[in-house]
Parts: C-alpha cells; structure tokens; sequence
C-alpha cells in the first residue's frame, strides 16, 4: 500500500512469519476495518510509516486460528484456539493479512458462540473504550457524556460505562435512537450544533465526564462541569487551561499486550454485555470497497475483511 485514496490498496505478497519465544502465529479469517486504518492510508501518519519502505499493511483488529505457538508462552493457548487479537501496525505487520504473528499477551480467546468476523471488531475498539473509561476515572452514579454513540467505540463506551453504574447521555438522529436505548443510553438528546446545550438541558452544571468519539473537539468542552474530565480519541487539548477540566487522550496503543483487559471484554461480551456489530464484509481484494463506506458516514457496526 502506497498513500492516497482507497483506490490503492491492493493484495501483494509478503514473507511468511513465524513464531518465536513468548509468540503466537494466527491464520487471520477477518481483520476489522477501523478510522485509523484510513488515517495511516491516506498518508495521515506518513511521518511515522516512513522508517518503513512501502507496502504498508493496515489494520488493527483480527480473529483467527492460532496455528503456531513459540517457546515460553504461558497464556494456555494452543494450536488450533479460536483466537482474537489487537495489533499495533508496523510496516507490513497490520491486521489486513493472512498469517500474524503477535505476543501471547496480545491475543485472547474470541468470544464462545461469535463469528471470526464478529470476534474482529472488539479488540481495538473495545481496548480504546476501556482505557477511556480508566482515564477518566469516573465513579459509580456520576454522569458520563458520550459523541459519536452509534459508532464501534460509542457503543462499547456506552456499554462499558453501564457496567460500572455510570449514568450515560448522547446524542442520536432519530434513526439512531433505537440503537442507542439498546446500548443502554439513559438520556438520549437530539442532533444539534449545539451539543452542550443539549446536555446542560438535562445537567445544568455540566457531566462529570465527556468521551469524544465524533471528535467535537472544543465545541464539546462546554458540556462538562468546572472540574471535570475530557477524553479525546484522536489527542487533542486545549492550548489554554479551562474550568479545571482534566483533558486525557485515549491513544489505544497503551493497552497492546494487555491480556487481563482483552480477556474481559471476552467475558463481557460471552456475559452479553457488549454488542458486536458488523456493517459488512468484503473478501481482501475488495478492501477499497470497505474503506469507502466507513469514509462515506453512516456506518453503524465495523466493516469486515474475511479471508474464508
């Protein structure tokens, strides 16, 4: 893969892997299509990538058969595991690819009674809805707006959040609000330019928390109260101190290799807690295909790769 638009993905070859010591190989079945796949395609992290020579492989989510297991691994996992797994991108090492090799804390078993294809669409985003929740650090009973809830990590964040007592607020078009009830949203408001004074409606002071999955940036601040905390996906924060709110940045890479914390969004999901959700799959050699829809809006569940 070169930089532009979806038009240049395309299926290459790249060398065999293996596994080594602490290491797991999967044959990947379906690898998730997520926002930061177009970023690293588009030439958004060209800065990064250019260490590397191209092709560059994308993709942060897969689930697979594990079909290789290196000395020293300790999770239990074994040859022939239905398996998933978060990778953190790397030249040619990204999720869009048949055979990975990952470490052993990376990957955990998929949830009983899933598809490879559903099993795909958790680790990564539900992984960045967890370390949202952590840094946030809200308590039980306190109020927790979220942008951008019918998305893949809205609705993990959503779910997540109702698990651990919070009260929840976001925003729906009309067509979303049924979705977002079933997550669990207890107060939905509507679609505005003005989500703040949607939100201050219902909290006149202000939500102890904000997670920013629709990436309002400033124009969300004014929703939380004085002290507050703000999670951003894509790392932004204000230049300037504002009402003693706390600004965090959900960067997900801080949670690759974490297995307790995978391994529980497992249970969540087998306990059904979480929510997969797939908007639908395309074969490799249509990956353009799925980038173009998740550019396009509208998506409500992740696209999906399948190698079967």
């Amino acid at each position: 893969m070169v930089h532009g638009g979806p038009e240049v993905l395309q299926v290459v070859d790249v060398p065999e892997v293996h596994a080594g010591p602490g290491q797991v190989r999967i044959r990947v079945h379906a690898a998730a299509v997520n926002p930061t796949d177009i970023v690293g395609r588009n030439g958004g992290r060209a800065e990064m990538q250019k260490k590397d020579p191209p092709p560059y492989v994308p993709g942060m989510d897969i689930a697979g058969v594990v079909d290789q297991v290196g000395d020293g691994v300790t999770t239990g996992v074994q040859v022939g595991d239905r398996v998933m797994g978060m990778v953190v991108p790397d030249g040619i090492h990204g999720a869009y690819r048949e055979q990975i090799v990952l470490d052993q804390r990376a990957v955990v078993a998929a949830p009983e009674g899933t598809s490879h294809v559903e099993a795909c669409t958790l680790p990564m985003n539900g992984l960045t809805a967890r370390l949202s929740l952590d840094l946030m650090d809200l308590e039980p009973g306190q109020t927790l707006a979220v942008t951008g809830g019918p998305g893949a990590y809205g609705g993990y964040l959503i779910q997540l959040a109702k698990t651990e007592g919070l009260t929840v607020i976001a925003d729906a078009a009309p067509k979303d609000e049924d979705l977002l009830q079933a997550l669990g949203v207890d107060i939905i408001v509507p679609r505005s330019n003005d989500f703040p004074a949607e939100v201050r409606k219902h909290f006149p002071d202000g939500v102890d928390g904000l997670a920013d999955g629709a990436l309002l940036n400033l124009a969300a601040i004014p929703a939380i109260r004085d002290g507050g905390v703000f999670t951003a996906i894509r790392g932004f924060r204000p230049e300037d101190a504002v009402r003693d709110i706390r600004f965090t940045q959900t960067w997900v890479r801080k949670y690759d290799g974490e297995y307790e914390k995978l391994d529980r969004l497992r249970e969540l999901t087998e306990a059904g807690k979480l929510t997969l959700r797939v908007a639908g799959t395309v074969a490799p050699e249509d990956a353009s295909q799925a980038h173009a829809a998740l550019e396009a809006g509208g998506s409500r569940g992740r696209w999906v790769i399948a190698f079967d």
